[in-house]
């Protein structure tokens, strides 16, 4: 199938688009013909991505350094995209961080490092998109990264779980508010994907047991996302709003 038509020619702003997930939606879009805006801390891994994106048949893109836990950069920066390709078009909400470590033996400090980027980072960055979408009155798609931790509970993982539902709960009250400006707010919530993040994690007993929990008995590709994404990102989805799609395998609906 030809998905290309989906996104050609779009404006697709990525947050964490240096590795993992953002990396493979920011190669997603630049196959099919998109403008990119590849975004996220490490500038140098941007422009080395860069660089290919543009070798892959992108139709044009910006590499951006951001940190998302830096609320005042957020907005210049989704502007900058804005006025270098004259629209925004879909704005992919991924940055975030997964430590592990039972609840008690977590610091207050890495709890609110976790949601100053996961969560106090996305919603900057989906209001600073939000406000350029109500001028520009075109309407616009925010994409968010949530998670199967959202919705389900796991041990060790207390505050990337609870960031992430807070990101689904976002999603919905976003969805509710931004509908009359045209703007559609949905989320992908991943199982266990093969990341840099998830790899060593899953090549661990403790991993090998949790693939067994899985109804499909594997981990996730990325490949795996680009179905739902490209969804989302297009106008195939022009009557969801505030929906959370799993991508998991099953995981979300495995037996207790």
């Amino acid at each position: 199938m030809d998905f290309a038509p989906l996104i050609k020619g779009k404006s697709v702003f990525i947050t964490g688009a240096s590795s993992g997930i953002g990396e493979h939606l920011a190669r997603l879009c630049a196959r099919l013909g998109a403008n990119v805006t590849i975004a996220a801390r490490r500038i140098e891994s941007l422009r080395e991505i860069q660089r290919e994106l543009i070798a892959m048949g992108a139709a044009d893109t910006l590499a951006l350094e951001l940190d998302v836990s830096d609320a005042a950069s957020i907005e210049p920066a989704i502007r900058a995209a804005r006025e270098k390709f004259g629209t925004l078009d879909v704005v992919v909400n991924n940055a975030g961080i997964a430590p592990d470590g039972a609840a008690m033996d977590t610091p207050i400090e890495r709890f609110d490092q976790v949601l100053d980027i996961n969560l106090r980072g996305a919603f900057a960055v989906a209001t600073a998109a939000g406000r350029i979408w109500r001028e520009d009155q075109r309407g616009g798609r925010l994409i968010n990264i949530a998670s199967i931790l959202a919705l389900r509970q796991a041990a060790g993982v207390s505050p990337y779980a609870i960031s992430k539902a807070g990101v689904a709960q976002m999603t919905k009250l976003l969805a509710l508010e931004w509908a009359r400006y045209g703007v559609r707010v949905n989320a992908l919530a991943p199982g266990y994907i093969d990341t840099p993040m998830t790899s060593a994690f899953f090549a661990s007993p403790r991993g090998a047991e949790m693939l067994k929990r899985i109804p499909m008995r594997r981990i996730g590709r990325l490949e795996d996302i680009d179905g739902p994404f490209l969804l989302l990102a297009s106008e195939a989805s022009s009557y969801m709003t505030g929906a959370i799609i799993p991508v998991d395998g099953g995981h979300l609906v495995s037996s207790l």
